[in-house]
This record gives structure tokens, sequence and C-alpha cells, in this order.
């Protein structure tokens, strides 16, 4: 199988997963991938992430001209965003999943970090979570406002919207992803608790045996 139709499948595949556990639901989220030859697959626009057929996919070449399938999310600057400032970037899944976007609705959240220091795989396998503003849906300063990172992150939540998260290949970052979500679930299942949070010597501890990312 030809490393496009190989990628379209397994899009498909994991983009069912998320859909089916309620991840996504409706048309919501969108998902693309980087391939060997710097052109991507993303999932087409108006699209339902449970219900995805491979010949549909859009592949779109590295400056953006669509080669197949349907065109793309209008989300698209927002991927492309993460491509262009990680060079380590093979995916990028965006999702409106519900947890993820309660915390970022929360007035007292720390935009810098979104999630406490809670569980030791929240710190490897998201680092620090940049709160974004909120953009009207489509809107090209989404990408933006992930350039002007300059790489520093590989997940943001957007305010009122959802979490975007960059991994070295899909697998990757729908783990991440995923993550993200059960993080945002704890967080808001422990709020007004008393915490037993990671110390600052326990994050870095993990932060330094990891190689993470904590700027």
């Amino acid at each position: 199988m030809s490393e496009i139709a190989d990628s379209r499948e397994q899009i498909c595949r994991l983009s069912k997963s998320l859909f089916d556990r309620g991840l996504s639901h409706g048309s919501t989220g969108n998902i693309s991938v980087r391939l060997s030859d710097g052109s991507l697959l993303v999932t087409p626009t108006g699209s339902s992430m449970g219900f995805l057929q491979p010949d549909r996919i859009s592949h779109l070449s590295a400056s953006g001209v669509l080669h197949s399938g349907d065109p793309p999310t209008k989300e698209l600057p927002l991927h492309t965003a993460f491509y262009e400032t990680r060079q380590q970037t093979g995916a990028v899944v965006h999702l409106h999943s519900c947890h993820s976007v309660a915390l970022s609705i929360l007035a007292d959240v720390d935009p810098d970090n979104v999630l406490q220091p809670l569980t030791a795989y929240g710190i490897m396998l998201l680092g620090k979570v940049k709160l974004l503003p909120f953009f009207v849906p489509g809107d090209p300063e989404m990408g933006e406002a992930v350039r002007q990172l300059d790489g520093k992150r590989s997940a943001v939540i957007l305010a009122n919207h959802g979490p975007v998260v960059a991994g070295k290949d899909l697998a990757t970052a729908v783990n991440a992803t995923e993550e993200l979500e059960a993080s945002a679930r704890l967080a808001l299942l422990l709020r007004g608790a008393p915490l037993n949070a990671l110390s600052a010597a326990q994050t870095q501890q993990i932060v330094d045996r990891f190689d993470v990312d904590w700027t």
C-alpha cells in the first residue's frame, strides 16, 4: 500500500475511534498528516470524523494545491502553522472535546499553562499547554497565534473552541490529544478540592528524565 493510501486509512481509523468514544461529535474536529514529500492529508470540510472515506481525504501539495479528495477543513491555517514552526511535526489533531473546551472557558485558568501538574503523563505527553484567545472558526489569525509561539508548544487550547495538538506522527498526536482531554476532565473533577498536585521538584524530575520541552 502506498504512503498516501496507508495514511488515509489510518486517519479514517483513528478518527472513527475518537468519534465513537465521544471525543468528537457531529462534524466537529479535524486531522492532518504530513507525508514524506511535504504534502498534506487533511480531513475534508464539513465532514464527520466518524464517517470519513479514505478517497475523500484531501491531499494537498506543500504549497496548498488540492491534488485529490474533497476540499480541506477551513481550519487548515491552524494546521499549517504547526508544520511551519515545529519541524518535527508529522500530524496535527484538533478536537472540540468537552472537558478541554470547558477548561478553556473558566475565568481563572493560567493562560500560559492551562493544566496543573496533576499527573506525570500529562507533563510527559503535552508539556505546557497554552491557552490561545477566541477566534471565529476558520479565522486565519488562529494560525498566526500559533506562529507567534515560535514552535515552543506542541499543545494549545483555543478559548471557547477546543484543543490542537501536534505530534511526530498521527498515533502520537492522537495519544497526546486523549491525554489532554483526560487531564482536563481530571482538573474539572478536582476543582475546589484540596490537591496534592506534583511539586515543582517532582515536575522538574519528569521534565529532565523524559526530555520534555517545558518552556
